[in-house]
Formats: structure tokens, sequence, C-alpha cells
């Protein structure tokens, strides 16, 4: 699209850039550079000091946006999944993001295993085990308050699990990614959150109100991608003590977090092309590798009965579960679906802006089902194997899952355990967790770098470098200093952060929609 109908549509002096500082060879917005800097310094200094405390108080204000604002959480990820979907069948879906001749920079292959690597991936890793387990066996309360270790339960549990690794929470990526990639790219503005107000707020999204918005967003994804990061090493450790007989000591975790900052620093500055496109196409290989053979092993020729009761637990259970009003699981509503709710829109800005880099050329329609619709999916088939895998071994009675969760991080490698060659298949279950944390690492380095650059793709290699080691530095700083109960300070941190997120999400849809109204009249 042309600068002439850029300007017609948004008569906007500002410039890219046009408030950065330059030094220590990097080109750094102000204010938001240093304030985020100076906060996060604060904030890890005060956790050191106080762990108790902030711990404590984090935990308080984590508890008191999810009981008082449930609803909020609960019906504003229901109000993006039907903005989305009805985003593919209005005519705005015909809009392409960049204007009407751009082409996308990645094929699709690639495009994909990005947005999945960075989406969710490692959280699969993590989970697909654990959380239907759980869910059965009653570890922390039951979905719809179903009687724990009953054929209810499992259909109900792995209904659930899908239902929190669904539609719903791609659709909250899915949101802050077209708003950002539209505002960008056909709009020509920075490649920041706030421009994506830009039709409500007008110039103001380039004083303090954008200001603020932006700084919530280096938070919310400095504070995630941190805390991913320590638990990711925890978990690490765990499988490697399990499969190596290494220590699960705070040495062996801070090695991993010193080995992944490293990989995630080499990979940050060659790029996407050169660092994250590589290790995301080389996770996804791997990842469909090891489904392949759980899927064979595991599920065998009973898969396809297991997948179509996976769907039909899902979408049984999707309105129940889209309801916050009248639960009497209140418990588990919660601990889990809120919780995970808060999660995904805390780190919304980081995984949204990633998605929004990579996806120039691919019209509104295409995007939604790529970015909405396929991940359900392909969610749906991880699921199916290696979470019926692990439910099947619970109710069955066979291995450490007929006992329920007794380490969350270890659950994907007892199920494993069962099959053969474990041996083989833990350790790469271990190099995809570590893969896994490199490319959210440096996908995440790079938003973080765009946004503190005032919306510029190309910000120098010393400041890529900065946002890579910060992450490595808090996350590795916080578990020896303070452990376990410091990155639970920095996740409920996170967590707090997303319920102010959750109405500056449901804000970009307006927004959104505004502007596409207007490409699609101009």
């Amino acid at each position: 699209m042309s600068n002439s109908t850029i300007n017609k549509t948004y008569s906007t002096d500002y410039e890219i850039g046009q408030d950065n500082l330059k030094m220590f060879g990097m080109d750094m917005h102000n204010p938001v550079f240093f304030i985020s800097a100076i906060l996060i310094l604060l904030f890890v200094i005060g956790t050191l000091m106080f762990p108790s405390e902030a711990k404590s108080m984090l935990d308080g204000a984590k508890a008191w946006s999810i009981s008082a604002f449930d609803w909020l959480f609960i019906w504003g990820a229901n109000i993006f999944v039907l903005f989305c979907l009805l985003l593919v069948f209005l005519p705005v879906g015909r809009i392409r993001i960049g204007g009407d001749t751009a082409t996308p920079d990645y094929s699709t292959l690639s495009w994909f295993a990005m947005l999945f690597a960075a989406g969710m991936g490692i959280g699969l890793m993590f989970w697909s085990v654990a959380e239907p387990v759980a869910y059965y066996t009653n570890w922390y309360g039951t979905p719809l308050g179903v009687t724990p270790e009953t054929a209810e339960a499992a259909h109900t549990a792995i209904g659930a699990t899908m239902f929190h690794w669904g539609l719903h929470p791609w659709a909250i990526y899915a949101v802050v990614a077209l708003s950002l990639a539209f505002f960008a790219y056909n709009k020509g503005m920075p490649l920041t959150i706030r421009s994506a107000f830009y039709p409500i707020l007008g110039e103001s999204c380039w004083g303090w109100p954008g200001h603020i918005i932006d700084l919530l967003a280096v938070l919310a994804t400095i504070f995630g991608l941190a805390t991913s990061l320590g638990l990711g090493a925890q978990q690490a450790a765990s499988g490697l003590s399990h499969l190596f007989d290494i220590p699960n000591e705070i040495n062996t975790q801070i090695a991993i977090i010193i080995g992944v900052t490293s990989i995630a620093i080499f990979s940050v500055v060659r790029g996407i092309d050169g660092g994250v496109k590589l290790l995301s196409n080389l996770n996804m290989a791997l990842a469909a590798f090891l489904l392949l053979f759980v899927l064979i092993l595991g599920q065998g020729v009973g898969f396809f009965g297991q997948i179509a009761s996976t769907a039909s637990a899902y979408i049984e259970n999707l309105l129940p579960l889209s309801n916050s009003f009248g639960r009497e699981d209140s418990d588990w509503l919660h601990g889990w679906t809120v919780f995970y709710w808060a999660w995904w829109i805390s780190w919304s800005p980081f995984v949204g802006m990633f998605i929004a880099r990579i996806s120039k050329g691919r019209t509104v329609r295409e995007f939604i089902i790529a970015v909405l619709l396929v991940p359900t999916l392909v969610t749906l088939i991880w699921m199916t194997t290696f979470g019926g895998t692990g439910l099947n071994q619970a109710v069955a009675g066979v291995g450490q899952l007929a006992n329920g969760i007794s380490d969350v991080s270890l659950a994907m490698f007892h199920m494993l355990e069962n099959l053969p060659l474990s041996s083989i298949t833990s350790f790469l279950g271990i190099t995809l967790v570590l893969i896994f944390f490199v490319t959210s690492s440096d996908s995440g380095s790079l938003v973080i770098d765009s946004i503190t650059s005032g919306g510029k793709v190309d910000a120098p290699v010393p400041q890529r470098i900065f946002w890579a080691t910060l992450e490595g530095v808090i996350a590795g700083t916080l578990l020896y200093g303070g452990g376990a109960e410091a990155l639970k300070a920095l996740q409920a941190g996170a967590i707090s952060v997303g319920l102010p997120f959750t109405l500056v999400l449901l804000l970009m849809c307006v927004s959104l929609y505004k502007g596409l109204r207007e490409e699609q009249k101009s």
C-alpha cells in the first residue's frame, strides 16, 4: 500500500523511532526502554531481598485478580473466539496484510512452525500428560465437579485439557497478532502494541497512554519468559536426573539456563531467518517424530477412535466450561481455567507480536484459519496421543501414573518409560523442551527489542543481546537467590498483569474492526 493511501487513512506525522536515543550501540525508545529496565531491576532486587514478602504480595494480587474478575477472563476469552470466527466470514476477511500485492515472506510450513513453537510448544511438552491425569485423579479438583477416577472423569479430563489448549488461547494470540500486523503493514505504523489503538486514541497513542500500554507489554513478556525459562530448567533437570541420575540441584538448573540463554543469544543475533526459523523447523521435525512414535506404540490402531473421543469430549464440554456463573467447581475453575486465561493473555503481547512479524502477505481469513483453527487441530492430535496415552496408563493402573501426579515435571517421562525405547524417547523429550525454550527466548527477545526500540524491526544487535541475556539473568538470579518461591512470585506478577491486559485486548478488538472497515471502504 502506498504512503499516500496510508496518510489519507491516518494523518499522523509520527515517524518510527523519532523519540529514540542512541547509546552504547543501541537504539532505545525514550521512555519505554529506560522505565521498563528500571522496573525490572527493582523487581528482581526486591524479590531477592524479600522473597517471602514479594511472593505473598504478588500471590495476593493474583488471587484477587482471579477470584474477583473470573467472569472478565472467561467472557473476555469467549469474545475473542467469537470475534476471530466472525472475521473469517465477514467481507473484511479478504483484506491482505501488507496490501493487495503483498506476498508471504515465509513458506506456509515454516510460518506455521514458528508461530506454533513460539505460541505454546513448550507448554504442550510440560502439561500434555500431567493435566488430564491430574483432572482424572483429583490432583487439584476435577472439571465441572465430576467424580474422580470414573469413566466420566476420564472423558471430561481430556475434554477440559483440550479446552485449555484449543480455540481460546489461540484466539487471544490471533487478536493481538492480527491487530499489530494490520496496523504495521497496512497503515505504516510502528510494530508495537500502541499502534493498534490509533483508531481509538489518535495521536495520544504516541504519548503516555501508549507508553503505559507498551510498558505493560514489556513487563508481561519478560516476566513470562523468565518464569518459563526457570520452570523449564527445573523440568529439564528433573528429566536428566530421571534418565541419567544427574543430581537435580540448583547448579544443574543454572547450567541449563546458561546453556539455553547462550544458544538463544546466538539465534537472536542471526535474526528470524538464520536463527528462529531454523530452530523452529528443527523442533517441529523432532516433535513430529516423537508424536508419531508415541502414537504408534501408545495408541496404535485405536488412535482414530481415541481422537474422535477427544474431539467429542471437547465439543460436549466447550459451552459448560466457557460459562463462569453457577459453577460448583470454583476451586478448579480459578486454579486452572482462569489461571490459564490470565497466563495466555499476559503472554499475548510476546506471541502476538512475533506472529505479526512473520505474517505479512496473508489475508485476514487465511491468517485466522492458520492461527486459530490449524493449531487447534494439531493440539487435538497431540493431546490425544500424549494425554490419551498417559490417561490410559492411569486408568489401567500402569506404571507411575497409576498413583496420580507426584511431580508435574516428570509426568511425560513417566508415560514414556512404559513404552519401548524409553531412554531414547525421554532424551528426545528433554531435547525438545530445551529447544522449545530457546525458540521462546529468542523470539521473545526480538519482540521486546521491537517494543523498546519504538517499533523498529531492525534494531542493533547489542540491543537483541541485552534482552536475551536479561531473560536468562532474571531466571537464573531468582532461581539461585530465591529458589522456586521467587519464580512463583515472578509468575504471580505475570498473571496479575493479565487483568489490565484483558481490557486492553477487548479495546484492541474494537480498534481492529474499525481499522479493517476503513481499509475495506478505501
